[in-house]
């Protein structure tokens, strides 16, 4: 089996990239750290037609399928969109809601839930208004704490844990793509320290992993397509894969820049603190492990 983008996805991944080059550069990212609920950027992102994504054409919605709902996640990973996009795409086609960008879903799966202060749905509250605000790791998550019973499994749940394996392999080809210019400037010893053993090995290691991550985020895709018996055990393997690969390309990046690295005036942590967050959203690799060894054992 043929494990690729078809060429629609491939197209909407290019028009998207090209869109969020303006819309959703760090500057925005940063607004969000600061509470701006970026309407502009959801506006932008509903007329491109991303929220709508998976909503059927009779609804005005474009219809496509999971491959290219995971090749967009992948790309608004790598810009870093703030807010519960994810969620929104996931469960936007089980609801009666616009795709225009007026409505943002988050899902209460444990408080706090991530997302939950700026989302106009919470599923799985039992009031739609959120309670206390939470400090988080990556302040454009606007965690609060919300009343109701976590939102039971289902295909949504389903799409948006591979959603989220897609958007972190986007979130550290962005840090790897900072790191690389990065090493290829900085000198020491009168040489660009990318030339070192002791950067070079580590970050060809983290680019491995997530080279074989994304194979097993479109092998899931394609699973939910044919609706294959095993999808649930392909998403937690993509979804493992992802937490994984994605978490220890911050950490080598991190490393790859030094003290540069662990100032929160500089890039790399809009995205890693992201990673870092996102790795435990839907699943942590450890407890999707156990989902793989439960439904083959």
């Amino acid at each position: 089996m043929y494990f690729g983008l078809p060429d629609d996805a491939l197209a909407l991944r290019e028009g998207l990239r090209e869109v969020l080059a303006t819309a959703c550069t760090p500057a925005v990212i940063r607004a969000a750290w600061d509470g701006d609920p970026c309407d502009a950027l959801w506006k932008t992102l509903g007329e491109f037609g991303v929220l709508g994504l998976l909503v059927p054409e009779e609804r005005g919605g474009l219809g496509l399928d999971e491959l290219s709902f995971v090749a967009a996640m992948e790309e608004s990973g790598w810009h870093g969109v703030p807010g519960p996009l994810v969620e929104t795409v996931a469960y936007l086609p089980t609801l009666e809601l616009p795709a225009d960008g007026s409505a943002r879903i988050a899902v209460h799966r444990s408080n706090p839930v991530p997302h939950a202060a700026v989302a106009t749905h919470v599923i799985g509250a039992t009031a739609q208004q959120p309670g206390l605000r939470a400090e988080t790791v990556d302040r454009s998550r606007h965690a609060a704490h919300v009343p109701g019973e976590p939102a039971p499994d289902s295909p949504a749940s389903l799409l948006a844990t591979l959603g989220t394996a897609a958007f972190l392999l986007g979130l550290a080809r962005r840090q790897l793509d900072l790191t690389v210019s990065y090493v290829k400037d900085r000198k020491q010893f009168g040489v660009p320290i990318g030339t070192f053993q002791a950067i070079k090995h580590p970050l060809a290691d983290a680019v491995v992993g997530t080279e074989f991550a994304w194979p097993a985020v479109l092998r899931a895709a394609r699973s939910l397509i044919d609706a294959d018996p095993l999808a649930t055990v392909h998403v937690s393997m993509a979804k493992a894969l992802a937490s994984d690969a994605a978490y220890r390309m911050s950490r080598v990046c991190l490393q790859a820049h030094g003290a540069m690295g662990y100032t929160v005036e500089y890039d790399l942590h809009l995205f890693a603190k992201r990673t870092w967050a996102m790795a435990k959203d839907w699943g942590t690799a450890s407890e999707h492990r156990k989902t793989i060894a439960r439904e083959l054992l």
